[in-house]
């Protein structure tokens, strides 16, 4: 039997808790490091205010919400242009097609009511949802993007016969590449025991655009445990060909390192 984290070297590639992870880890005798490569939001107030016009204007029949962060965002700015009950019953009349958690609460706290909820909290799900545009149905969808795939999915939308609004309350800020590279050598070096994920953006800004992909691949099947929050992210490692997953039931936080603990004290 193992001893579970005690000693453990546990690389974390969040930003935002990274430090509540870390502690998290260090009190079940590991030894954290952080290497943030999540990159940054940063609010686009004047482009939010436009997607919310260009909602409430044009009332569209379908509107897809992808996170809690970006409603909550869209509603800021209906206040702002002192149209937030009409942003509200504009959204009471479409059709809700949503994804995540925190987005459903984001609606029970307005009394809305989706037609649909991502099964699995994936954007695919969600987009399977739709059906080809009917020839007596309006076929333009408003919908609220983080930054993931946002070409694949304005394109599967397009091929099912939709016209897009895409609204981007946020701009995304790449994560420092000496931070990236860090944590790429050191995967390939093998000198951590487990990584740490708690988003599929952070897989994919240490898999992209490197041509240790395959190196890193076998580092983490061979020896380092790739530690996701949840199966979105789980799911987002398999595509770059890492088997050697661990992942909690219940995605929080604390249930993936209690999950990655046991996990070490059994092998």
């Amino acid at each position: 039997m193992g001893k579970g984290l005690e000693n453990k070297k546990i690389g974390i590639a969040a930003s935002r808790r990274a430090e509540a992870i870390a502690v998290l880890v260090q009190k079940s005798g590991g030894i954290p490091s952080v290497h943030p490569i999540q990159g940054e939001l940063h609010l686009n107030e004047k482009e939010s205010e436009r997607n919310v016009s260009a909602l409430v204007s044009y009332s569209y029949p379908i509107v897809i919400l992808t996170t809690g962060i970006g409603a909550e965002t869209l509603e800021r700015a209906a206040e702002r242009l002192k149209c937030h009950e009409e942003f509200i019953q504009v959204l009471k009349n479409a059709k809700l097609v949503v994804r995540g958690s925190k987005t459903v609460n984001w609606l029970k706290k307005h009394h809305l009511q989706a037609t649909y909820v991502s099964e699995d909290g994936t954007m695919n799900s969600l987009l399977n949802s739709l059906s080809p545009v009917q020839l007596d149905y309006s076929n333009d969808i408003f919908i609220q993007l983080y930054n993931e795939d946002e070409y694949e999915i304005k394109f599967r939308l397009e091929q099912l016969g939709y016209n897009i609004y895409l609204s981007k309350p946020y701009q995304y800020k790449e994560p420092d590449q000496a931070v990236v590279k860090k944590l790429r050598r050191q995967i390939v070096n093998r000198e951590l025991d487990s990584v740490i994920f708690t988003s599929k953006t952070q897989v994919n800004n240490l898999f992209r655009d490197t041509d240790l992909d395959k190196k890193m691949a076998d580092s983490f099947n061979e020896k380092i445990i790739a530690t996701a929050v949840g199966k979105v992210t789980a799911r987002q490692l398999t595509k770059y060909g890492i088997n050697n997953i661990l992942y909690p039931d219940n995605e929080k936080m604390g249930a993936m390192v209690i999950e990655l603990r046991n996990y070490l004290e059994k092998v």
